[in-house]
């Protein structure tokens, strides 16, 4: 074997891409000590993207900073610097393993990602890139609007600042307090879904239950997000409901799109672009990928989607890796995935097996280099 590709997402709540592309390596050279292992810690929007991005571009900072968590207390947040350009992830501030026990998508705010969006401005920076991902939120991106000085009213001319539960007591949206810096800058929303923002492919349905919401909530929030579109196309002449990904992080990527006029990308071809991926998949004998979870999302904008079409397009096996296996991947083999593996070897459920998956990780890949290795010996 000559050379072997390392470009996993995070086993979110467990492991970072980076963490992972340590272990597989190690398992690589334990069979084949004369590979070239290339290692891409990535991520597509969510944990870790700020990382990601400063790992690949070889120099920038992280910043340190404090705005609002998704329930409205100050909290120790940060994005990333590079030139004059920025990262931000929306988790570091609205993310939804800040909203620890109590997730309730209904009352949380992506105010927070407002304010880093502003400070990187003040940093100088004129292009901005915010990650969509890991959010805890379902407030259409309000939040962040109202940060920027986006302002909405109800029914009665009280301004407020709307969340999921309160989007339906929109009656009127205002531009004209927005932040003038805003026209300067080239927003991107970078997101790892092709979701719209409302209906049973929308938001709330295939988001908000992950984010405490049971079902009435998810209808309820539903609706307050088809209400939001309402005003939105009648006050800003905005019609963006169904571009793909404007669903992502509770209609966060509505929101920059309607009120910041940023543009949507995908994440994972945002970051396989800059990483040169199709530059080094030359040579490569296999790809391993993976995320904690494969299922029929997975290939909706996500790392294993965007990894298996560029390694397909150049003839290169990929093999996932996941901390789990949803019933519906059946499609995944047909779009360039050649093999998947579960972590889980105790088949207990994620409470248990979080504390022991770097060595079920370990012994996972060392079993799959193994049968590499008996195989080519056979050759």
């Amino acid at each position: 074997m000559k050379k072997i590709v390392l470009i996993p997402d995070s086993f979110k709540g467990t492991m970072s891409s980076a963490q992972i592309c340590g272990l597989m390596r190690e398992a690589a050279l334990r069979y084949f000590p004369d590979a070239e292992v290339v290692e891409i810690p990535i991520a597509d929007g969510g944990e870790g993207t700020v990382d990601a991005f400063l790992s690949t571009c070889h120099r920038g900072e992280k910043i340190s900073t404090r705005v609002q968590g998704p329930y409205g207390a100050l909290l120790g947040s940060f994005w990333g610097q590079i030139g004059d350009s920025a990262v931000i992830e929306m988790a570091a501030c609205a993310g939804l393993p800040l909203t620890r026990e109590n997730r309730d998508p209904s009352v949380t705010t992506t105010y927070g990602v407002g304010q880093l969006i502003e400070e990187a401005w003040n940093h100088a920076c004129r292009q901005v890139v915010v990650g969509l991902g890991g959010s805890g939120t379902n407030d259409g991106g309000c939040g962040l609007a109202a940060a920027l000085g986006v302002r909405f009213f109800d029914a009665e001319g009280r301004e407020f600042v709307p969340v999921g539960g309160t989007l339906k007591n929109i009656a009127h949206i205002d531009l004209s307090q927005r932040k003038p810096f805003i026209d300067k800058m080239d927003l991107v929303a970078m997101c790892d879904t092709g979701n719209p923002l409302f209906g049973f492919n929308g938001a709330a349905y295939v988001f908000a239950p992950q984010k405490g919401a049971d079902a009435r909530m998810v209808e309820e929030l539903d609706a307050g997000l088809r209400h939001l579109d309402k005003i939105v196309q009648k006050d800003l002449g905005v019609d963006a409901s169904q571009i793909p990904g404007v669903g992502a992080a509770g209609g966060c990527g509505f929101g920059m799109v309607a009120f910041l006029g940023a543009s949507i990308r995908m994440g994972i071809d945002m970051l396989l672009e800059a990483v040169g991926f199709d530059r080094l998949l030359q040579g490569a004998d296999y790809v391993f990928t993976g995320e904690g979870k494969i299922d029929g999302q997975s290939l909706g904008g996500k790392v294993i989607s965007g990894v298996a079409r560029h390694a397909l397009q150049a003839g290169v096996p990929v093999i996932v890796v996941a901390g789990d296996v949803g019933e519906d991947i059946g499609e995944v083999y047909g779009k360039g995935v050649s093999a998947v593996f579960s972590t889980n070897r105790v088949a207990q459920d994620f409470s248990k097996v979080r504390y022991r998956c770097m060595d079920d990780l370990s012994q996972t890949m060392d079993n799959i280099f193994r049968l590499i290795r008996l195989a080519e010996t056979r050759k």
